[in-house]
């Protein structure tokens, strides 16, 4: 599975950090949703396509929180 995109809404600490990841393995796409950090609760989503997954990205991405893309580290050969 690759990782190709990820955002942060800006926060720190287990109960305001969220996060949103945008992967992609084969011809599928899955987007997860996390709040609270690296040991937080994460909800997964699956689609067959780029762009509905991206929808769902840019659905969670709204609100009141200040998104920023983190870079993605390229992949090892």
């Amino acid at each position: 599975m690759e990782q190709r995109k990820h955002w942060w809404n800006g926060r720190w600490g287990r109960v305001a950090r969220k996060d949103v990841y945008l992967r992609t393995s084969g011809d599928q796409w899955y987007v997860e949703q996390r709040a609270g950090g690296a040991d937080g609760v994460s909800h997964f989503f699956e689609y067959d396509s780029e762009d509905a997954a991206f929808d769902m990205v840019r659905a969670l991405l709204t609100g009141t929180d200040e998104w920023r893309e983190l870079s993605v580290r390229p992949r090892e050969r």
